[in-house]
């Protein structure tokens, strides 16, 4: 039987290979210190991702009070939907129309479908968020709820500051970390992030494009 034999592999491996939470929040932030110098970050970078990590009792508050997944379409979609988001929809068309058709050519979405997207998540990026994306994402992770979610996107995050392209103690989204005007995942800049307009970063907060 293989059962036994996977049974013992499971109890060898590293703690780090499970997701880890809860405990004390500064001793949270010690053991995620300790695994980024493991994993070879230098100390200089992870003393500057971390500086000043502390606990948000808001991004705690917003997880527990979703509630817009529990509507019926037909009103969470009423919800979403107004005439000046159809209009400036219109008009984010046109004035991105490079930006759509390279992207209809190289990727094959319709651009109605990324201004969709757009104007829900950020109203066109007029609001990305207020929330401290670092603080978020370690506060999610130490709360136990959805560690396996949320504990490696720290570590995503700070390779994002490690390439320059994030700033632990200025970049702000969403409560639940995520970036930018479509409001993605560290992780998922890291995979998927583009640099579309050139200027040597997948600026997802400030650059359309």
């Amino acid at each position: 039987m293989r059962i036994l034999p996977l049974a013992l592999a499971a109890l060898l491996m590293p703690a780090t290979a499970f997701a880890q939470c809860g405990g004390s929040f500064s001793d949270f932030v010690k053991s995620l210190k300790q695994e980024a110098l493991t994993a070879g970050y230098d100390r200089a970078t992870v003393n500057g991702f971390f500086k000043g990590a502390s606990q948000d009792s808001k991004v705690l508050r917003a997880d527990r009070a979703q509630g817009v997944f529990q509507k019926p379409f037909v009103e969470f979609s009423r919800h979403l939907i107004s005439q000046s988001r159809i209009d400036r929809g219109r008009s984010m068309a046109e004035k991105y129309d490079s930006t759509f058709r390279r992207i209809e050519t190289t990727y094959g979405i319709n651009r109605g479908v990324l201004l969709a997207f757009w104007a829900f998540e950020t109203d066109y990026g007029s609001f990305q968020g207020d929330f401290n994306t670092r603080n978020a994402l370690i506060t999610l992770a130490h709360d136990c709820r959805r560690p396996d979610l949320f504990r490696p996107q720290i570590f995503a995050a700070l390779e994002l500051y490690k390439r320059g392209n994030f700033d632990p103690a200025r970049t702000t989204g969403a409560w639940a970390g995520e970036i930018g005007m479509v409001q993605m995942l560290p992780q998922d800049i890291l995979d998927n992030g583009v640099d579309a307009d050139g200027d040597g970063h997948v600026s997802l907060k400030t650059s359309a494009p």
